[in-house]
C-alpha cells in the first residue's frame, strides 16, 4: 500500500493547484479507483492464476491458456493506467510548487503574470494527456476483457493435447468489478473534457483581456507622449513672441526719434 499512499499524497497536493472540474476528477481518482483498487481489487485478483484451472494435466497448459485469456492481468493493466495518469500531474505538480517558491522569494514583477500563463498553459497540457489516457485505456479495456469476464475458455493452444475447458475463479464478481471500472473511466473522461473545455476559455478570455490592458496601456502612453511634445512646442512658441514684440518695437522708437 506503500505505493497507494505516495499517489495519495500527490493527488492531494495537486488539489490546491485544481478548478472545481478538476476536483471531480480527482475525487474519482483517489476514491472510486486508488482507493477500492488497492483494498477490493488486491484481495480479489491475488490469486486468479493459481486458481485459474483447465481439465487437464498437460504441463505448461494451464500458463498459455491463461496467457491467452489474459494477456495481461486486469490489475496490472489498471495499475499501469493510474500511474500513466499520475505522471504528468506529478510533471504539473513540481513545476507549480518550484513556481511558488520562486514567487515567495522575490517580490512582485511583471514576471508573476507570464509566470501564471504558463501554469495554466502547462495544466491545460496536462488535461489533454489525461483525456487521451482516459479514452485510450478505455478502448483498450473493452478490446482486452469486453464487459464480462466467462467462466468457461475454451483453449487449444499447444502443448495441450486437445480442446480443453478452462475455468476462472469468482467470474461474476469480476465482471460486476470490470463494468464498474469501465464507467468510471467513461465519467473521467466526460469530467475531464469538461475540464479541458472550460480551462481552454478561461486562458483565451484572460489572454484576450490581457492584450487589451496592453493595447489600452500602449495607447494611453502614446498619447501622453504627443501631449508631453504639444506642451513642449507651445511653450517654445510662448517664448519666442516676446522677442519678436521687442524687434518691432525697436524700429519704432528709432523713428519717433
Amino acid at each position: 500500500m506503500g505505493e497507494w499512499d505516495f499517489l495519495g499524497g500527490l493527488f492531494q497536493s495537486l488539489q490546491n493547484h485544481s478548478p472545481m472540474l478538476g476536483r471531480f476528477w480527482l475525487l474519482l481518482m483517489l476514491v472510486f479507483r486508488i482507493v477500492i483498487l488497492g483494498t477490493v481489487a488486491s484481495d480479489l485478483f491475488e490469486d486468479e492464476q493459481e486458481e485459474f484451472a483447465c481439465n487437464t494435466l498437460q504441463p505448461g497448459c494451464k500458463q498459455v491458456c491463461y496467457d491467452q485469456a489474459f494477456p495481461i492481468s486486469q490489475y496490472r493493466f489498471w495499475v499501469f493506467h493510474i500511474v500513466l495518469i499520475a505522471t504528468p500531474s506529478l510533471v504539473f505538480l513540481m513545476y507549480a510548487m518550484h513556481h511558488n517558491s520562486k514567487k515567495t522569494s522575490r517580490p512582485k514583477l511583471t514576471e508573476d503574470y507570464r509566470e501564471e500563463r504558463r501554469l495554466r498553459r502547462l495544466y491545460i497540457v496536462n488535461v489533454a494527456f489525461r483525456i487521451v489516457a482516459e479514452i485510450g485505456f478505455l478502448v483498450g479495456q473493452w478490446l482486452l476483457y469486453g464487459f464480462k469476464v466467462e467462466a468457461q475458455f475454451p483453449c487449444s493452444r499447444f502443448p495441450c493435447p486437445y480442446t480443453v475447458d478452462c475455468f476462472t475463479s469468482r467470474p461474476a464478481e469480476k465482471t460486476i468489478f470490470l463494468c464498474f471500472y469501465f464507467i468510471v473511466g467513461v465519467i473521467s473522461a466526460i469530467s475531464s473534457c469538461l475540464e479541458f473545455f472550460h480551462s481552454s476559455v478561461k486562458w483565451f478570455c484572460l489572454r484576450q483581456g490581457s492584450l487589451k490592458r496592453q493595447h489600452s496601456y500602449v495607447s494611453q502612453n502614446l498619447h501622453n507622449i504627443k501631449q508631453e511634445e504639444e506642451e513642449g512646442l507651445g511653450g517654445k512658441s510662448v517664448s519666442s513672441a516676446p522677442s519678436t514684440m521687442r524687434l518691432k518695437k525697436g524700429p519704432q522708437r528709432s523713428s519717433a526719434k
